[in-house]
């Protein structure tokens, strides 16, 4: 149990139970960082106040100049570098990849202070990538979008990148993949230093469900689909980030460098499946993701996972799931419903009576 607000012995004000230092690369996300300080804003306070007292943040640099993210959008600094032990958390927000290799070197310079006075450091989008190249990752496991998964493996070497879940958590390094991960990420923390009722209260302010634990699958290539052979790796990535509007064979195989038929045999020799097979199977693998985690329309989920209808997407899913999309989502309507109501009777007792 979270006790009540303690007051510092010197001062009127609580104290604040989670304080986080953030560092904003060049070119960061603003989506993974706006989630991820939201989720503190809106647990600091009563209500939707927005006054820092259960949790603090602040945005620091080496300069004290505006870091602009990669939609344009600049963020002002409010402190520079000083003494990182007076956070619980330095979190590093990542951006675009053409900015990792120049990444800063005071910000590498104080990130390894603050690994050397024990604070844990956080890696939000490809904030990983920037721990790991100050060399501060070395033994860790973290997390990394399936969508750069490629480009991690890439420039890092001796490093196995996690890309199935949404957040890792190992030891004094917590890394994800971004977006909404981030809120989860920061729901996690709240809820570890804060309580569990802030951390659900933030989420459901910003739209969440439900918090998200770190092992939660990014959506991304189904597992049947695993190979170590680098040109099919690559091309089912391209398949994946272009599935509203899917490559045939020769224009994935011309993006590639190869001919149609090279890339038939490759694809034959890694997954026993031709390119066009696996490319319906993660099209129809993501319409079920949608399907299950989202309320949208079986149309709209047809038209993101590059379907022609609804009907089309109805029938390659059935042949391949056995039910049409509209099945499995009342199925799991049905069964929602069947577990909050045995959670109910469990909660006010009657489930012992009726047995009894």
């Amino acid at each position: 149990m979270v006790d009540r607000l303690q007051k510092s012995p010197d001062a009127k004000e609580p104290k604040a139970r989670l304080s986080v230092g953030f560092i904003l690369a060049r070119r960061f996300t603003l989506c993974a960082f706006a989630n991820f300080v939201d989720v503190l804003r809106l647990a600091a306070d009563e209500g939707d106040r927005s006054r820092p007292i259960l949790c603090k943040w602040t945005v620091l640099s080496d300069d004290g100049h505006p870091v602009q993210s990669s939609c344009g959008v600049s963020v002002q600094p409010q402190e520079r570098f000083g003494d990182p032990k007076k956070f619980d958390y330095i979190v590093v927000v990542g951006g675009l990849m053409d900015e990792i290799p120049s990444a800063n070197a005071q910000h590498n310079s104080f990130l390894r202070k603050a690994a050397a006075a024990n604070v844990p450091l956080v890696g939000v989008c490809t904030g990983a990538f920037i721990l790991h190249q100050a060399g501060l990752m070395n033994g860790y496991r973290c997390c990394v979008s399936w969508f750069h998964h490629a480009d991690f493996l890439e420039q890092f070497d001796g490093l196995k990148p996690v890309s199935d879940q949404i957040f890792v958590v190992d030891r004094d390094r917590l890394t994800c993949s971004g977006g909404a991960s981030s809120a989860h990420l920061a729901a996690f923390l709240v809820e570890r230093h804060v309580g569990k009722a802030q951390a659900t209260k933030s989420l459901h302010i910003m739209m969440f469900d439900e918090a998200e634990i770190a092992e939660t699958p990014q959506p991304g290539i189904p597992l049947d689909l695993h190979t170590n052979d680098p040109m099919v790796k690559k091309a089912l990535l391209l398949m994946q980030q272009n599935m509203d509007t899917p490559y045939t064979v020769a224009e994935l195989a011309q993006r590639m460098g190869i001919n149609k038929r090279q890339l038939e045999r490759r694809f034959q020799a890694a997954l026993q499946t031709s390119p066009m097979a696996a490319c319906t199977m993660i099209r129809l693998e993501h319409a079920r993701f949608l399907v299950q985690q989202s309320d949208r329309s079986i149309a709209s989920i047809a038209a993101e996972s590059g379907f022609c209808d609804a009907s089309h997407l109805s029938r390659a899913f059935r042949k391949r799931f056995g039910e049409t999309p509209l099945a499995l989502r009342l199925k799991d309507l049905a069964e929602g419903q069947g577990k909050a109501s045995l959670a109910g009777k469990m909660a006010s007792g009657s489930l012992h009576s009726e047995r009894a």
